[in-house]
């Protein structure tokens, strides 16, 4: 059932006995119905709208992996304004992410910054997010070449994600605060199986998606998200298509020493570039949520959001 308002009606008349992702603004109706069970965890997890700045790979070795004879070559959703990292930076002073999480996830996450939650190893919580500052927005546009803004699809997913309750209502705040610094967002919408295809494919220009962690390692999220095998056209994980070398090959070192203090340097450094490069609005990390009928026991969140059903039962 896609829609939040929905999932939880279905559950209020009996038709299932548990939903995921409900909306927090109906947390106080879940709270006041004493037939329902309201279940809340950290998450690990990130959610964000990403920048396909126009390059990647294809991987015509087939091996998932980019060699050496594997040059960049445009997207299918390159964009011309979206290449420049002034116009990426505007992009992220135009959006005001704590209103989005205070109204929108009402709560229920914090803030991100950066690509990966804070409590994971390397996590560099010195990098200065992007301000709140539609001021400077509109002069870095200028200075970008596009001082009466221009027009950008934006790409909104059909389905709540752990990272992200209600994609539609966060694309609209989106909308409205990049049409106040002159960018106007035409939305785009697709079934989610197209919508992963044509991510993972470069054909977006932006895109709202995040990551759920498998394991609670770091690789799990940078190399993932940022990766040097991350930009091939068709497999993509890395959906700002960000090809910078040298952050890249810091993830390789992390992901090739056993040395603990090591891998955290090598994080903290790449971080501070992904950061500079811009492809990321970085929005929230969710809290995990979940709502059964009070005859359901024995069911526990997971940070990684997977399902485990023992030992549940209904009485």
């Amino acid at each position: 059932i896609p829609d939040a308002s929905a999932r939880l009606l279905a559950l209020e008349v009996g038709e299932v006995l548990g939903i995921e992702y409900p909306n927090p603004a109906d947390f106080d109706r879940i709270r006041g119905n004493k037939d329902l069970t309201l279940l809340s965890e950290p998450g690990m997890n990130v959610g964000y709208m990403a920048m396909n700045s126009g390059y990647g790979y294809m991987d015509e070795n087939q091996n998932g992996i980019r060699d050496p004879n594997e040059g960049l070559v445009k997207t299918p959703g390159y964009y011309e304004p979206l290449t420049k990292k002034k116009v990426r930076q505007a992009i992220n002073h135009s959006i005001d992410k704590k209103s989005i999480v205070d109204n929108l996830y009402m709560g229920t996450a914090s803030v991100a910054k950066n690509g990966m939650p804070p409590f994971m190893l390397g996590y560099n919580d010195d990098v200065e997010d992007y301000a709140y500052d539609p001021a400077r927005a509109k002069q870095l546009l200028e200075e970008a070449g596009y001082p009466d803004g221009f027009e950008v699809t934006l790409h909104v997913m059909p389905v709540s994600r752990p990272y992200m309750f209600d994609p539609p209502k966060i694309g609209e705040a989106i909308q409205a605060y990049l049409a106040a610094v002159g960018i106007k967002v035409n939305f785009y919408q697709v079934d989610w199986g197209t919508y992963l295809q044509e991510t993972e494919e470069g054909k977006h220009q932006m895109c709202l998606l995040g990551w759920t962690g498998d394991n609670g390692d770091p690789d799990n999220f940078m190399n993932v998200l940022y990766g040097p095998n991350a930009t091939s056209i068709g497999t993509a994980g890395n959906y700002g298509f960000y090809t910078d070398e040298k952050a890249q090959e810091l993830l390789s070192a992390a992901l090739a020493t056993f040395d603990t203090n090591e891998r955290a340097k090598y994080y903290r450094e790449a971080q501070v570039m992904i950061h500079e490069s811009a492809n990321w609005v970085y929005l929230a990390h969710s809290n995990q949520n979940a709502v059964f009928h009070k005859s359901v026991k024995g069911y526990r969140l997971h940070p990684t959001s997977r399902k485990f059903f023992y030992p549940v039962r209904i009485d």
